[in-house]
């Protein structure tokens, strides 16, 4: 539930929070992914799955998210990205691959492109629109539910206090349009706020996502 109103727009290609920290588990994931994809070309040939499209293990909101992000670096509008425009969708995503990472991916998924006289090297191929929505749906599902939670957390503790105060409760529904009234965000603040600091604690709010 707490996805609903933490994710929000993806950021402008040149919002001052573009260049958050790198995600802690993208090694991990990205070797998860690449494996997978090696075991489904090993048994199926490549063959079509329903049950293996890794769109499947995603949510709808997701799903809207990993679009929202290859549109946005879709500058030309072909449908198809480069190394760069891939490398920012994917950070935009919350996933910061290394260089060598995202040249493995390409070589893996990209196709070159229509004006490639020859054989292109793996920095000049492309992803095409169902190639991303496939890598970065394994992504995120590969990822940490834990790591998920902290980076809404980091979207209301915009100072990195490690609280969430009634002040970034205020912020994020005013910026969400919300319109809460001030005894409705006290309220929220005072049940969760487990030892009467005046916040919600980093711990407190994975717990309460967590369930």
């Amino acid at each position: 539930p707490y996805s609903n109103t933490l994710h929000g727009k993806l950021p402008e290609r040149n919002a001052p929070g573009f260049s958050a920290s790198a995600h802690p588990s993208t090694r991990e994931t990205a070797r998860i992914e690449r494996e997978r994809q090696e075991r489904e070309r090993a048994q199926g040939g490549g063959s079509a799955n329903p049950n293996s499209n890794p769109l499947s293990t995603i949510t709808d909101e997701q799903r809207d998210e990993v679009n929202e992000a290859f549109t946005l670096f879709d500058v030309n509008q072909d449908s198809r990205i480069d190394y760069h425009e891939f490398k920012v969708a994917l950070k935009a995503l919350g996933f910061d691959l290394p260089k060598s990472e995202i040249l493995s991916l390409l070589t893996t998924h990209g196709t070159p492109s229509s004006s490639a006289k020859t054989s292109p090297t793996p920095g000049k191929l492309q992803i095409t629109l169902q190639a991303f929505q496939n890598i970065a749906a394994g992504l995120i599902a590969a990822r940490d539910p834990r790591d998920e939670i902290l980076r809404a957390f980091a979207l209301f503790d915009v100072d990195d206090k490690g609280t969430i105060s009634i002040d970034d409760l205020r912020r994020v529904s005013r910026e969400l349009g919300e319109g809460l009234e001030e005894d409705e965000l006290q309220a929220m603040i005072e049940e969760f706020d487990l030892e009467g600091k005046g916040g919600v604690s980093r711990e407190e709010f994975v717990n309460i996502c967590m369930g």
